[in-house]
């Protein structure tokens, strides 16, 4: 960031109240997010209240990281030496103020961009097109939020000429703030479609907010193929170039898809506006990767392959990400330059060592040992997409060509559904047993703390303990713990389900032998599932052995809902809520103290919000799978499965395929061999053309028998290479559709998919 401001200029442009603390301090950075706090003098950090956390929480840590200057919406804040505290109403309008008081400081061009899709590629293509004459700032990734532009505008400085910002909204008198923070001068607008548009009356109610950004620029430049009035075109001053109109620029285009054809008109006729249109620009436009990947390395390394460019603004955001990851572990960095940019080398190592990570290597090549890559986390940066990409790979854990890819972004925004259904106050578990259905423990318990969730719960105290050893702090639920477990509970500070009074002795022993007391646990009732579980009539010995007994503390009570997705019959659900609600009453006027009262799931929570109590749990529904159809349209999938074609063949009428030949040819076949089989999850039970993938779009059928490591599918329709890739899970076939054809449920896909399949997380910036 770039910002140079007196204590006096810093609270008048946040419209912010000295509360206590020197008044004094200049301002050059800004801090939301503790785990990005790196190193460096004159920054002010704003607590900043989430949907998922409150930033007034993190202060402490701040503080412990050097900050001295913090702008809060509450006033009772901690005693800390030489701390400076501003009050403001609300601190994300407070920091949009500061965004709106640093962008008048600039006269040159800004471009803002909205639509429903292709905003960031339009962004990236047009900086492609552009930099060669203009000294350019833009929105790092995809920071187009509330916050995201808020912190783009505040990257604007005097060296550059153009601003290119990204605008998002997802529902209404969003964009009003954002135009009043980006104030654009020229206009692009995508698209308008379904997209994000469920908080919208109708298309025109969602169209005119998108419009409110170009109220008053010069120029707005409107996207091809959607509908928009020739009056609202006038009143934006806009634009919608067509395809024939600029057909011997796109002719030079390396892309031919509809989207990339849509995103580069939008990119070439701006950038004819502003007469930079090169046309070798036009045919090197790169494929962009618009989200930082991160995967499994060797030795226990992690790798975030961020290999698109190697700006200076792009390299920032990857150190920051690099560093919230991190948590304590080795760092390296490894840089690749091209020969032309070689004179860029002492600036970019410049740019690192401000981060102070462990290790920097500036090389195409670099030369990494298995003992320099032990538990470290490796981020691979380069201007080289396709060479630099190959050293990312390289790092991989493992070479399977089959992988599994999750989006941490997308797991975010399920959970965030699911809470508009509850009260402010209610806490939200997240299940992650089972390897958290298959996403990787620790990678996704990391990544749930990191979001707010309250609490964790797993299966057995095992699952805790690898959690606790990989630095998780927030309560952890063991909901089956073994009595041989009850030592590592105790030890790692996990909370067991107590489900039998047997069970209960055992854990009360065990506490008395190493002298605690008030340990946490949480009783677990049977109210209908008949699983594990305490009957209403066991109650009464239950409480006096709690009463008799200081080593235990009730932290939470707890039950299962059998039929939670049935909304036709609600009668047995309402007979459950009915015994848990009874019981915890019962419970609650035996011991003198307050607890956790939680008893939805997933389906739960959208079905039966009036029994949230104090917590609900989230299991399946993070992931973007629910039985309600009307939810479910507001969920994003989280999992993609996918592998690649091995080697192409044909088949004459006659022949068979596979193990017993349960498959031959009544005519002349194209197959394709593909690396993935019941090991690695795709059952048995899809063989003979029950199940199937997609390539390029199109179904293909498996012939002949599922492999143990391979499958055999018709492509007889299409024009393929080997190392084409294959869509097991995706776009065209939905995890729930796949479960379909296995006769099972997604739970049981997820977390049947092998161990030996690679796992890659990407999380959309």
């Amino acid at each position: 960031m770039n910002l140079k401001l007196d204590y006096a200029e810093f609270c008048n442009a946040i419209n912010g109240k000295h509360l206590q603390g020197p008044e004094e301090g200049f301002i050059q950075q800004i801090q939301y997010d503790t785990r990005k706090i790196f190193p460096s003098p004159h920054q002010a950090f704003f607590a900043l209240n989430g949907e998922f956390r409150n930033g007034h929480t993190f202060i402490a840590d701040a503080y412990k990281k050097g900050i001295r200057i913090f702008v809060v919406s509450e006033k009772n804040v901690p005693e800390l030496k030489n701390a400076t505290f501003i009050l403001v109403k609300n601190t994300l309008h407070a920091l949009q103020d500061l965004a709106a008081h640093h962008r008048q400081k600039f006269s040159y061009p800004i471009i803002g961009i909205t639509g429903s899709v292709g905003k960031t590629t339009v962004k990236e293509w047009l900086y492609h097109l552009l930099s060669d004459k203009f000294r350019i700032v833009r929105s790092p990734k995809s920071y187009n939020s509330q916050l995201g532009v808020a912190l783009s505008l505040l990257n604007l400085h005097d060296e550059c000429d153009l601003a290119i910002i990204e605008a998002g909204i997802s529902k209404p008198g969003e964009m009003q703030v954002l135009e009043g923070m980006i104030q654009p001068t020229i206009g692009i607008l995508t698209t308008v479609s379904q997209a994000h548009a469920e908080n919208f009356a109708s298309y025109e109610t969602h169209l005119a907010e998108k419009t409110m950004l170009f109220q008053n620029a010069k120029k707005t430049i409107v996207g091809p193929g959607f509908l928009i009035g020739k009056e609202q075109l006038e009143v934006i001053h806009g634009y919608q170039p067509s395809v024939g109109e600029f057909a011997k620029e796109l002719q030079l285009l390396p892309f031919k898809d509809k989207g990339s054809v849509a995103s580069a008109l939008l990119a070439i006729a701006t950038a004819k506006l502003l007469k930079s249109l090169n046309k070798d620009k036009i045919a090197s436009l790169p494929r962009l990767a618009l989200r930082l990947e991160t995967f499994e390395g060797r030795e226990n390394a992690f790798i975030i392959n961020d290999t698109y460019n190697l700006d200076l603004d792009a390299l920032n955001l990857s150190l920051e990400y690099q560093l919230e990851l991190s948590e304590g572990k080795k760092r390296i960095v490894i840089v690749g330059l091209e020969p032309e940019l070689a004179h860029l080398e002492a600036r970019v190592v410049a740019e690192i060592e401000k981060f102070q990570p462990d290790e920097i290597i500036v090389s195409t090549e670099p030369k990494l040992k298995d003992e320099d890559l032990k538990n470290a986390v490796v981020l691979v940066k380069g201007s080289r997409n396709a060479h630099m990409e190959k050293v990312a790979r390289a790092l991989k854990l493992k070479q399977h060509k089959t992988e599994v890819i999750y989006n941490l972004s997308a797991i975010k925004h399920n959970i965030g559904v699911h809470k508009q259904f509850l009260l402010p106050k209610t806490k939200m578990l997240a299940m992650v047993k089972a390897q958290s259905y298959g996403v990787g423990l620790e990678k996704m318990a990391a990544f749930l703390e990191k979001i707010g969730v309250s609490y964790l719960g797993v299966a057995y105290s095992d699952e805790g303990v690898e959690l606790r050893k990989s630095g998780i702090k927030i309560p952890i639920l063991v909901m089956n713990p073994e009595e041989e477990g009850f030592d590592a509970c105790i030890k790692y500070n996990l909370e067991p389900a107590i489900y039998s009074l047997t069970q209960l002795d055992e854990l009360i022993s065990t506490l008395i032998s190493l002298e605690k007391t008030n340990f946490p646990i949480h009783i677990k009732l049977d109210t209908g599932m008949r699983r594990l579980g305490f009957e209403r009539e066991e109650l009464p010995k239950l409480m006096e052995v709690i009463q008799a007994q200081p080593e235990v503390r009730i932290a939470g009570v707890y039950s299962h809902l059998a039929d939670a997705d049935n909304r036709r019959d609600v009668r047995f659900t309402n007979l459950q809520i009915s015994r848990f609600q009874e019981a915890c009453q019962w419970i609650s006027q035996h011991v003198p103290y307050a607890f956790i009262r939680h008893l939805l799931n997933s389906e739960g929570i959208t079905n039966f919000k009036e029994a949230q109590f104090d917590m609900v749990r989230i299991g399946v529904g993070m992931y973007g799978v629910s039985s309600n159809k009307n939810l479910a349209k507001f969920l994003h999938p989280v999992l993609q499965w996918k592998s690649e074609i091995s080697q192409i063949k044909t088949i004459k009428p006659g022949e068979s395929i596979g193990y017993s030949r349960s498959f031959v040819a009544e005519k002349q076949l194209k197959i394709a061999i593909v690396p993935v089989g019941y090991a690695d999850g795709f059952r048995r039970s899809l063989s003979n053309g029950k199940g199937g993938v997609y390539v390029k779009d199109t179904f293909c059928p498996v012939l002949g028998k599922v492999c143990m490591d391979m499958i055999i599918i018709d492509v007889s329709k299409l024009q393929l290479s080997e190392g084409d890739e294959v869509e097991i899970i995706g776009k065209n076939q939905s995890i729930e559709q796949l479960a379909s054809k296995m006769d099972t449920i997604p739970y049981e896909v997820m977390t049947s998919i092998s161990k030996r399949v690679h796992r890659s997380y990407a999380e959309e910036e």
